[in-house]
């Protein structure tokens, strides 16, 4: 797992190529749940809904504590049914989803 920090952001990349047990490191890492996170996934060659849904329960959690996290995932059907999980293309576009859900948690919504 590679972390990197750039402002209110933290960029989570999984670097062992199993998503299984990168989920199970982000279940039992604390540290992050006071942080934005991108869960960057663009290693993947082939991701579908099915394992995006993986992350539901995580998802969740992280949204309970008034926080961003969206996942970056390069080779994605994006019209398949991820359940409120924001899957996007690329780290930039990350950053721009979560800069926008920060706005509106400034402006209460």
């Amino acid at each position: 797992m590679k972390v990197e920090e750039k402002g209110h952001t933290t960029i989570i990349k999984d670097t062992q190529g199993d998503l299984a047990s990168f989920l199970l490191k982000l279940d039992h890492e604390t540290s992050f749940r006071k942080h934005n996170l991108i869960i960057d996934l663009s290693s993947y060659e082939r991701l579908v809904a099915k394992d995006i849904l993986l992350f539901t329960d995580f998802y969740k959690n992280h949204k309970k504590g008034k926080k961003s996290l969206v996942i970056v995932a390069s080779e994605f059907d994006f019209n398949s049914d991820t359940k409120n999980i924001i899957v996007v293309p690329s780290v930039l576009e990350a950053h721009d989803i979560i800069e926008m859900e920060e706005i509106e948690r400034d402006l209460g919504f």
